[in-house]
């Protein structure tokens, strides 16, 4: 019954007519955004976050909200019509999607993939509206012992997930966590790597350091790229058969629960559950020939899992203060920005907030539906304007968005400066999404390792006398350890040969 009339409370909220109108504007904005290739949800949320700083929070959650899911179902678009995703969540798309595009098949490709969002979307909000107070109030038993845990391993897996290397996430990490160190210190007043800079007094601007190794960065690798001429579509192409829809039904419904599911782990993120959820579609497929030429359900099984995977990482992210995505990552540092903590009180002290900010999940599907089926065409024509003319939009965008936050030019020479230090770390591999998380959780890790320093006046030994934090702390050892135990049980594997046996072979594969 609580959770009947806290949903109810939330419609009340996202149905007021601005938050419609945002949630409307975030979805519109997203989708644009998500087609330009290699912008993502990520970028287009760090361009937009500080224009949404002078509204109401709960609009303005509702509105980046909005921004993400569009974004995902936007990239698919220049997925299947450019084979060059916008987001990393669309890049399975494309093996089936575009291939499906090049037979001619491009309006059932985007009408599927519309139409599998939706459906694995709107379930996926119910499994959120359950079970997301259910994990809040597990949270609420945690102390600063299990809270500084909890943090470190949402560091870790971050880290550790994304990208190729697990050591350089975690390097990243550990650089955004020193970020967040810069300024004043709140307990002892210290000042901290200011290097005599009075704008560091305050510390480093979340804005600034997001839209320069996020946005501007994404923006100056893309803009050195060519542009991809897109294949048409029409909206009388968009109709599905029936055979089309029993085809893809099932792959709907397993793409979405697999989804949802990877979505919940923390810095798994809708990327990876596209990925598995492709893999496990095409192993249980009695018929595996097609997958890979133009298969219906490897575009409705990863779009599915897709949009679950975003519904269900606002779970640790809303109820443990950890992000379930790079994206989410990006919204954390809103919420702060807000003056909101998210974690075990969110629920009890901010229930008409994020139950709004959850309603607004079903409304946001519908109106996604109601967009992307009718207007895909449109939106696609988007596609064949010279990115000579879009980029340099969104450069002014992200460079009045990282001054207009604090009014000070630093910010905005300090995003420029990091743009180049963004792409540095793209061309060698470093993801970003550890960084931005380090500088987010960074303070509150540092806060919460006093408070327990303190209840153990002044020991470790407090971790070994809590067992959820021990158990936690564990786990983050264990993420760190395994990859590079794989690592080396690989290398034992392969048979090292000698400078004179492999010069030998060499020579005889060259002759």
């Amino acid at each position: 019954m609580n959770l009947m009339q806290d949903m109810l409370n939330g419609f009340s909220v996202a149905f007021e007519p601005q938050n419609l109108l945002f949630c409307l504007l975030g979805v519109l904005l997203g989708t644009v955004i998500g087609m330009l290739p290699g912008m993502g949800s990520a970028s287009g949320v760090a361009v937009l976050l500080p224009l949404t700083l002078t509204l109401d929070p709960v609009t303005a959650l509702i509105m980046l909200a909005g921004l993400y899911y569009g974004t995902e179902y936007g990239s698919t678009i220049s997925a299947v019509l450019i084979s060059t995703p916008g987001d990393g969540a669309a890049l399975v798309t494309v093996i089936d999607g575009h291939q499906m595009a090049l037979k001619g098949r491009a309006g059932q490709a985007l009408a599927i993939a519309a139409i599998s969002s939706f459906i694995a979307g709107t379930i996926s909000v119910v499994f959120l509206s359950v079970l997301a107070p259910f994990f809040a109030a597990i949270s609420l038993n945690f102390g600063p012992p299990e809270m500084f845990a909890l943090m470190l391993l949402g560091l870790l897996t971050v880290g550790g997930i994304i990208g190729k290397s697990p050591l350089k996430g975690i390097l990243m990490a550990v650089v955004g966590a020193m970020i967040a160190m810069v300024g004043i210190d709140s307990q002892t007043s210290t000042l901290r790597f200011a290097f005599d800079r009075s704008e560091l007094y305050s510390g480093v601007s979340l804005v600034a350091v997001v839209v320069g190794i996020v946005a501007l960065a994404e923006l100056a690798t893309q803009g050195a790229s060519g542009q991809v001429k897109p294949i048409r579509t029409r909206f009388r192409d968009m109709v599905l058969s029936r055979k089309d829809l029993r085809k893809a039904s099932g792959a709907i419904g397993r793409g979405g629960l697999l989804g949802f599911i990877i979505g919940v782990l923390p810095g798994a993120g809708p990327t990876l559950a596209t990925f598995f959820t492709y893999g496990a579609e095409q192993r249980i497929a009695k018929d595996k020939s097609q997958f890979g030429h133009g298969d219906i359900r490897g575009v409705a099984a990863p779009e599915a899992s897709n949009n679950a995977a975003v519904n269900g990482a606002f779970i640790p992210t809303l109820t443990m203060g950890i992000p379930g995505s790079a994206t989410t990552a990006i919204l954390l540092g809103a919420f702060i920005l807000f003056d909101i903590q998210p974690g075990p009180q969110l629920f009890e002290q901010q229930g008409d907030l994020v139950w709004g900010l959850i309603a607004s999940f079903y409304i946001g599907n519908v109106i996604l539906l109601a967009l992307n089926l009718p207007l895909a065409p449109v939106f696609a024509s988007l596609l064949r304007i010279k990115y000579t003319y879009l980029y340099p939009v969104v450069l002014v965008v992200a460079i009045v968005a990282a001054y207009a936050v604090s009014s000070r030019l630093f910010d905005a020479f300090l995003a420029a400066g990091l743009a180049v230090f963004g792409v540095f770390m793209k061309q060698h591999g470093y993801p970003v999404a550890p960084l931005v998380l380090g500088l987010v959780l960074g303070g509150m890790v540092e806060a919460e390792l006093r408070r327990s320093l303190a209840i153990g006046d002044g020991t470790m030994g407090i971790f070994l006398e809590r067992p959820i934090a021990l158990v936690i702390l564990a786990l983050a050892v264990t993420l760190i350890a395994i990859p590079q135990v794989i690592r080396l049980v690989r290398r034992r594997r392969v048979p090292v040969l000698p400078e004179d046996a492999s010069t030998l072979a060499k020579t005889e594969v060259d002759a």
